[in-house]
């Protein structure tokens, strides 16, 4: 799936850049700081950011956005398309967050095809924020609603390459609404006590890769929301942080399930969690299925393995059982270490039980003591070494 995914998103690059050329004979650069930004990390460059936008949008040859090396104080933007061809931001220099850019994301592109973005640093001035907010204070908006410094949303063939995240707000880099998405060479990097700051989340998105990043966070490194379909996440690097999650699901009766997605090459150190499956505990026609998590080294996660259908972090929801079914879902070479005693723990719906839960070879150790394993309401089957012991029912 990751190869077909791959040559597919190449594919249609290669066909919008030769689209691009029979459009215009040579590649066209718009520099923000010839446009009147200014690269001393005080005054706000959203004009020349829009006016670069603009141009390259509209140009009928490939196109590039420059942003030069020096600190670019960037107000909440917006990049719409449908642009004309290709735009590439090439990225030298440091985009800083004002300290609060309020309730909606920092940085987006919306409706957008075929844009890259190559290197640079998005710094979102997020310490500020997350000391109110882990002081119980009445903090600004921004600290309790889902904000991102970086959306993609309704786009396609976009390729993230090479950015670094800092310091967020709340979550680095989302993609919602999108198809055949590359996210490779990421760096992103928050305080381990920094709330709600996910790494990547991806939500009603199908052909998304993600490959070697280093995620830092205080939330999970990557997030897989409702509706994403045909993932491959591969070689990341995790910690601190909540592990990976799929979920939360099922808190909307009406959201979409998440299926193919395959999570190989990990290691995690010192996380919360490992890999987690999350549901709410409520009604729903939900489902996750065909999930592959493989070759993965945990370093003394508190949780190693986990689905967890009875969802809750406010321990303030009724007691209702999950309506998200999951099935076939492998975790094949899982090795490491649990910080808590119980390092593989499948709680599942007593409504909707999990199903073709596969164990392929899985040694996971509690310090000198073994290991244990908890299963409710869950089946599959184990192969090969498998410690703590099985306790799916067949």
């Amino acid at each position: 799936m990751k190869f077909i995914n791959t040559f597919l998103f190449l594919l249609n690059i290669f066909l919008f850049n030769i689209a691009s050329s029979s459009a215009g004979s040579t590649s066209t650069t718009y520099n923000v700081v010839d446009l009147g930004a200014k690269a001393d990390g005080k005054t706000d460059s959203r004009a020349a950011f829009l006016s670069a936008w603009s141009s390259a949008c509209a140009s009928n040859a490939a196109a590039t956005v420059l942003v030069p090396s020096g600190s670019y104080l960037l107000t909440r933007v917006v990049f719409s398309g449908q642009c004309k061809n290709s735009v590439t931001f090439q990225i030298d220099g440091t985009l800083v967050a004002p300290t609060d850019y309020g309730t909606e994301n920092w940085i987006t592109f919306d409706g957008v095809s075929g844009v890259t973005i190559l290197g640079g640093t998005l710094d979102g001035q997020g310490a500020a924020l997350w000391t109110c907010k882990n002081a119980g204070k009445t903090c600004p908006i921004g600290a309790t609603i889902d904000v991102q410094s970086l959306e993609f949303t309704n786009s396609r063939e976009v390729l993230i390459s090479g950015l670094t995240s800092l310091n967020s707000q709340m979550f680095h880099i989302d993609i919602h609404d999108c198809e055949n998405v590359n996210i490779q060479g990421v760096h992103v990097t928050a305080s381990g006590d920094s709330p709600n700051t996910d790494g990547i989340h991806v939500a009603g998105s199908a052909g998304v890769n993600i490959t070697r990043a280093i995620i830092k966070t205080g939330d999970d490194c990557v997030s897989i929301g409702p509706g994403a379909t045909n993932l491959w996440i591969e070689n990341i690097g995790c910690g601190p942080g909540h592990g990976i999650s799929i979920g939360s699901l099922g808190k909307d009766p009406n959201e979409q399930g998440v299926q193919n997605v395959t999570v190989r090459t990990v290691v995690f150190s010192g996380t919360q969690n490992g890999v987690r499956i999350k549901t709410w505990a409520k009604p729903n026609q939900g489902f996750v299925r065909g999930v592959l998590f493989e070759d993965v080294i945990i370093n003394n996660a508190q949780n190693p393995v986990i689905i967890d259908q009875e969802y809750c972090p406010d321990n303030n929801c009724s007691s209702q059982p999950s309506g998200v079914k999951i099935s076939n879902v492998t975790y094949r070479n899982i090795t490491g270490s649990s910080a808590t005693a119980k390092a593989v723990d499948f709680d599942c719906s007593h409504t909707n039980p999990c199903t073709g839960i596969v164990l392929d070879i899985v040694d996971l150790t509690y310090g000198s003591k073994p290991a244990t394993a908890s299963c409710t309401s869950a089946a599959g089957s184990a192969t090969g070494v498998v410690l703590p012991p099985s306790c799916l029912a067949s």
